[in-house]
């Protein structure tokens, strides 16, 4: 009603409809955590392509499994990653330090934007000549080019190049280096300890021109430069035994590793592929596949398992996962799946010979597509889930594949025509022992996608008031969107009500809850469950009997 009605006639008021959309969240954007050439470290970028995952990460390295796993990933048609790069306790970024002044003394000190031995790439050069400066404070200003070099045998290509005009070297300058720079660079970095500004400022002297009038530029990581460097092999043992473990995983309070998918709220991610863990010491790769599979939990995410090499038979897939020498198994978890076996895929940086990785990413991808396609309730499995480029390292047969699928073990199989196919679809938890209401991926996965999109879509309800108004709205709402599913073809049955129910009434939610300031909400939905078992009856017909 109007807060005042002081005059005969007609008075308008707009009354909510108690409408409040919810729209279902991602199902596939997936997170890669490992070592990689270059990037940003402990910290989750968002990336949409192979061309953005060599911009910013660099691309494939020999050392870097996931580095395979992310081109997989868009192979077999990912579409968003997140990727978090983790380094060395000992990694160095590659640094420069620029003088100036008269008694010469040091005037600006850059590193590259991230530790590792790419920023012995960066070169930079300053140029003082007033005639490219601003002609209000010349005097006072400088300009800082910086570029990054491939050198191929004795020819050198500059690959990428920046410049920042009119910088000044005194804090109260709206063009101060240090800000302009690490707020508009992606190679080099200004440290704020090492670049504290004064006033009126030391400038860094010109690096002077060549003969042809071209800038000079030094080089990052050349004597007496600081060296940059990826500290300890990311694939070698001592870092594997010492810090893999504890890198990949990182620490909730700090944010770093896994951990640093925690701050790319209000985006999510909804599988998980950690390809590096597979390389771990037994140990240490199960408390990590262990520690994943909680967290995934956590985040209403999926994380799909890579087994370690050398697990090449059947008997040895299942010996790693349940059998006597338990020690190296990762715990049998509702959110997790597990392929066999590895793959072989042509390595560009090994003359395309072969290297062997595991499937986490290109089962990412094939879960990516086929969510596209069909839905998340589609089993990411059949003919239809074909491997793009790569090729089983070893090929099943249906007495094989028989043994690992009641076990909960997904086959990688190949087939006349149709060629290597995900040819699996249960969960860590889908033994037929365990009988699990969990046991097949499209089940879980769409419970996932469910509580993620009405978590995020009932946000609108906290603090409203607590009675028949707000119980009717909430089964509108909830109901809304799980009609829309329905509609997909996400349920069974073949009426609504067949299909899923939205409960919120007083018989969920009594009065003591009231008082306790809790409403309680019960949506149920009948899944979709893959058809593993295709029986096809046949019967010889004994004669034709007369009528």
């Amino acid at each position: 009603m109007p807060s005042s009605l002081t005059y005969p006639g007609v008075y308008i008021e707009e009354v909510p409809s108690g409408v409040h959309t919810i729209t279902g969240v991602s199902t596939s954007d997936t997170a890669f955590v490992d070592f990689f050439a270059r990037g940003p470290v402990n910290e989750a970028t968002r990336i949409t392509s192979i061309s953005d995952f060599e911009r910013v990460f660099g691309g494939l390295d020999a050392r870097s499994e996931a580095s395979y796993a992310i081109q997989q990933y868009y192979l077999n048609g990912g579409s968003v990653a997140w990727v978090v790069r983790v380094a060395a306790s000992n990694a160095t970024a590659a640094g420069l330090t620029l003088t100036g002044g008269s008694p010469t003394q040091d005037a600006l000190v850059v590193e590259a934007a991230s530790p590792g031995q790419w920023g012995n790439n960066i070169q930079v050069a300053v140029d003082r000549d007033p005639r490219n400066l601003d002609p209000r404070d010349a005097p006072n200003l400088f300009n800082l080019i910086v570029r990054e070099v491939k050198t191929t045998g004795s020819t050198q290509t500059v690959v990428n190049t920046e410049m920042h005009r009119n910088l000044s070297a005194s804090k109260n300058s709206a063009r101060y280096a240090v800000d302009v720079i690490n707020n508009a660079s992606s190679l080099i970095t200004l440290p704020k300890a090492s670049n504290p500004g004064s006033l009126p400022g030391i400038l860094p002297d010109s690096t002077g021109t060549d003969s042809n009038g071209n800038p000079v530029f030094l080089p990052l990581g050349v004597a007496p430069a600081t060296v940059g460097g990826d500290g300890f092999e990311p694939d070698s043992s001592q870092w594997l035994a010492t810090e893999g473990a504890a890198a990949l995983l990182g620490k909730a309070v700090d944010k770093t590793g896994m951990n640093a998918l925690l701050s790319i709220a209000p985006a999510i991610f909804n599988i998980l592929c950690l390809p590096a863990a597979a390389n771990l010491p037994a140990t240490s790769l199960k408390s990590v596949y262990d520690a994943a599979a909680k967290f995934c939990a956590d985040q209403r995410a999926f994380l799909i398992v890579d087994i370690p090499p050398g697990t090449d038979t059947p008997a040895k897939m299942i010996d790693w996962l349940d059998g006597s020498t338990n020690a190296d198994a990762v715990a049998r978890d509702k959110n997790a799946a597990v392929y066999f076996p590895r793959l072989n895929m042509a390595d560009p940086l090994n003359e395309n010979r072969l290297r062997e990785v595991g499937p986490s990413g290109t089962m990412a991808g094939i879960y990516a597509r086929t969510d596209a396609s069909r839905g998340v309730w589609k089993a990411p499995a059949g003919t239809d889930a074909n491997v793009r480029g790569g090729n089983l390292a070893v090929k099943l047969t249906d007495l094989e594949n028989g043994a690992l699928n009641p076990l909960g073990i997904n086959a990688l199989r190949n087939f006349p025509i149709f060629g290597n196919v995900g040819w699996g679809a249960r969960t860590l938890e889908g033994a037929d022992q365990q009988a699990s209401e969990w046991k097949y991926i499209p089940v879980r996965r769409t419970a996932l996608y469910i509580e993620e999109s009405l978590y995020q879509g009932s946000k609108w309800i906290v603090f409203e008031p607590n009675d028949e108004p707000l119980w009717a709205q909430i089964r509108l709402n909830f109901g809304a969107f799980m009609h829309s599913l329905f509609r997909q073809g996400a349920f069974q049955g073949t009426t609504p009500r067949e299909a899923y129910f939205v409960k919120c009434d007083k018989e969920t939610t009594t009065q003591d809850d009231i008082n306790r300031g809790i409403v309680n909400i019960l949506v149920g939905f009948a899944p979709l469950k893959p058809a593993e078992f295709v029986v096809i009856k046949i019967q010889q017909m004994a004669g034709q009997i007369e009528v």
